[in-house]
């Protein structure tokens, strides 16, 4: 089997170079040459796109360079996906299990461009993410746990206002019985570590970077 390394890092650079054609050009060859599509998502798109997201929390880049760069993840993601559950030995359904995700805004905000960098962040770390989008109802957020069988959930909100609200999801999880099944995770600009051990988060993350790391460290409990 040829040697993988090169090609992933070549993948890693297309990403954080922002140029979709080459990293569909990439992806195409990891399928043609039998390489584990898993593995190049991994190893090439999500080191690429965790490039960007240290890049952006160190502010040596912006939004729209991190959306270039989503957009260049997604042209090898879509067709990287494809090979993934040919491949995917039975084993490991557990495992995906535990990193099935699902992120959305509180109710009352529609500010969402952080929830969906985090969203593509994520989802290039190898997690099955359900974009529940923004102005999420309170029983969205139960259902994607007690029906959808989400073990992570992402709260955001950008104002001080709906912020509280993160509470109010986590308080009903509990009154569902269904609390004890999923890891939360709140944040976004005027959400502190304070406050997500106050409304009872497990987990809080400043920025997307901060919430790859997270979710890694809540799939793993």
């Amino acid at each position: 089997m040829p040697d993988p390394g090169h090609l992933y890092a070549r993948l890693a650079d297309a990403v954080a170079g922002m140029q979709p054609a080459l990293v569909a050009e990439m992806a195409r060859q990891v399928v043609a040459q039998g390489l584990p599509a898993r593995e190049a998502i991994t190893e090439g798109l999500a080191v690429g796109m965790r490039r960007m997201g240290e890049k952006f929390a160190a502010r040596e880049c912006f939004v729209p360079e991190v959306l270039l760069a989503a957009k260049a993840m997604y042209a090898g993601f879509d067709i990287l996906k494809q090979a993934v559950g040919a491949e995917e030995p039975t084993g490991r359904v557990e495992e995906r299990v535990t990193r099935r995700a699902a992120l959305g805004v509180v109710q009352g905000d529609i500010h969402d461009i952080g929830k969906n960098i985090v969203k593509v962040m994520v989802q290039a770390a190898g997690f099955e993410v359900a974009d529940l989008g923004r102005n999420v109802p309170v029983e969205r957020f139960v259902q994607a746990v007690r029906d959808d069988g989400v073990r992570l959930l992402g709260i955001s909100s950008l104002m001080t206002t709906t912020m509280v609200r993160m509470g109010t999801v986590i308080d009903a999880l509990k009154s569902a019985g269904v609390r004890d099944r999923v890891k939360v995770l709140v944040g976004g600009a005027p959400v502190s570590q304070e406050f997500a051990r106050r409304v009872g988060a497990d987990g809080w993350a400043a920025d997307a970077h901060g919430a790859v790391l997270e979710f890694e460290r809540l799939a793993r409990r």
